[in-house]
């Protein structure tokens, strides 16, 4: 079974009043924060799975895998709020297999699921960027300097708490708790870094472009680390799931607390 943990900072949230508050506030909430109209996407933002129309429990998790929906089951939720979602542009379509599976648990046990996929990373304060960046210590930039890079200014760049990429990657690796690959053929010294989590490896060219030292992301294809020898970036790959793990318990303790809901984090562990 997963370990139910919340690793967002300790915050006071009430005790649910009554019956709680509806779906749709929960919904509305979620999109005054997160502001999916915003965004070109990879699949849809918001309600994907409609549950019971009162909610009183919120679980939130990086994805919505079958362990993280019997978990929430069992931790008694009225709806969850993920990173992942259940739907993708360019998937089949069918309900069938691990779909049907993870479906027929949600609508069996009356959850719903509200995802949210771009948005949850783009959020200045709350996003997967924001709050890695304040776990890793990164110092916002001056002023008058840019911070955020990439299509869509998904990317965030900061000043490092230490000097080399190696004492990056090392400090990186304590904070999440996992291996870190490093590529640093240039060894210099880091002023700026940037980072997009996840699977934001095609971020590099825009990371370097930006003037970035070093670039933080979940993973690395192949290309990268040719990129990264031969423009003298350092390259820090740290997992896709290890980097993707704040920005949705975030999230859903702000809705909890605007709303006066009770709310848990569920980490469902993946090496990826």
């Amino acid at each position: 079974m997963p370990d139910a943990t919340d690793l967002t900072p300790p915050q006071p949230i009430p005790a649910p009043l009554g019956d709680g508050v509806s779906r749709d506030a929960v919904g509305a909430a979620l999109d005054a924060l997160l502001e999916p109209a915003r965004f070109k996407d990879y699949g849809p933002n918001g309600l994907q799975v409609e549950g019971r129309e009162r909610v009183r429990h919120l679980v939130s998790g990086v994805t919505a895998s079958r362990a993280l929906i019997e978990a929430a089951i069992e931790d008694g939720a009225d709806a969850i709020v993920v990173h992942h979602g259940l739907f993708w542009r360019g998937q089949s379509g069918c309900v069938t297999g691990w779909m049907k599976q993870r479906l027929v648990l949600l609508l069996r046990h009356d959850i719903s699921l509200f995802a949210y996929h771009l948005p949850l990373d783009a959020h200045p304060t709350l996003g997967n960027n924001a709050q890695l960046g304040l776990r890793l210590g990164m110092a916002p930039l001056p002023e008058h300097e840019r911070s955020r890079f990439g299509e869509q200014d998904l990317g965030f760049i900061g000043v490092p708490p230490v000097e080399s990429a190696a004492q990056l990657a090392a400090h990186v690796q304590a904070a999440l708790g996992r291996p870190v690959t490093l590529l640093d053929t240039a060894q210099r010294p880091l002023r700026r870094v940037a980072w997009c989590t996840g699977g934001a490896q095609g971020y590099f060219e825009a990371a370097i472009a930006a003037g970035a030292d070093a670039f933080i992301t979940g993973e690395i294809s192949e290309p990268q680390a040719h990129l990264a020898r031969e423009c003298g970036v350092a390259y820090l790959a740290c997992g896709h799931h290890a980097t993707e793990r704040y920005g949705a318990p975030a999230v859903a303790a702000e809705v909890a607390r605007q709303l006066g809901l009770t709310h848990r984090f569920i980490e469902v562990d993946n090496p990826a």
